[in-house]
């Protein structure tokens, strides 16, 4: 049993699917407590955008932390130990705080529009400089930031569409990923 749940907590084809799964599970509390008819729609929307993306990043970045750290104490992590915290780190800090940023984003507070922008570049850039297999992961951010500028509410409308669209097609990408069983490298055909 233990050594099963072991194997569930370094498979990282899991933690792909299970952060995106966690996500759309937030979005729906989050329609079900905070209505979208009692806030205003660019307000709603762009709360739940970047709680999906807060959400999905930060899920990953725990997973990516448990599997080091599972790793780590079963005396099978190969590699720089501080690197691979780091990269945890890096990826979570701002991924929580763009979860709880959702709150102010919904109070409209001041500066949460430029703390929205800034986090939402800070996790892109990061996922960005960890690789460009991670740009599929960084298109929700884009498009956040795209959102908190736009002007018309046709171009509100598409943003949210193609939002919608991506995360389709990253939820149906990694059931294929989880089902292939390889890891990201040998997925990717790197390895």
């Amino acid at each position: 049993m233990l050594d099963t749940l072991i194997a569930l907590i370094v498979d990282e084809s899991k933690w792909y699917t299970v952060s995106i799964g966690v996500s759309l599970v937030a979005l729906l509390f989050l329609f079900v407590r905070h209505r979208p008819a009692t806030y205003p729609t660019r307000r709603w929307v762009m709360a739940a955008m970047n709680l999906y993306f807060g959400l999905m990043v930060g899920t990953m970045a725990f997973g990516h932390l448990l599997a080091v750290t599972t790793k780590l104490l079963g005396g099978t992590l190969e590699g720089s130990l501080p690197l691979f915290y780091l990269i945890g780190i890096v990826l979570a800090a701002p991924s929580w705080w763009m979860i709880y940023h959702t709150r102010q984003i919904l109070a409209a507070t001041d500066n949460h529009e430029r703390r929205t922008v800034l986090l939402n570049t800070w996790l892109v850039l990061t996922l960005l400089v960890l690789g460009l297999p991670n740009l599929p992961l960084a298109v929700p951010g884009i498009l956040n930031i795209g959102y908190r500028f736009h002007t018309r509410p046709w171009m509100g409308w598409l943003l949210v569409a193609i939002a919608v669209v991506v995360s389709i097609g990253l939820f149906i990408g990694s059931l294929i990923f989880w089902a292939s069983g390889q890891s990201f490298e040998q997925f990717q055909g790197i390895e």
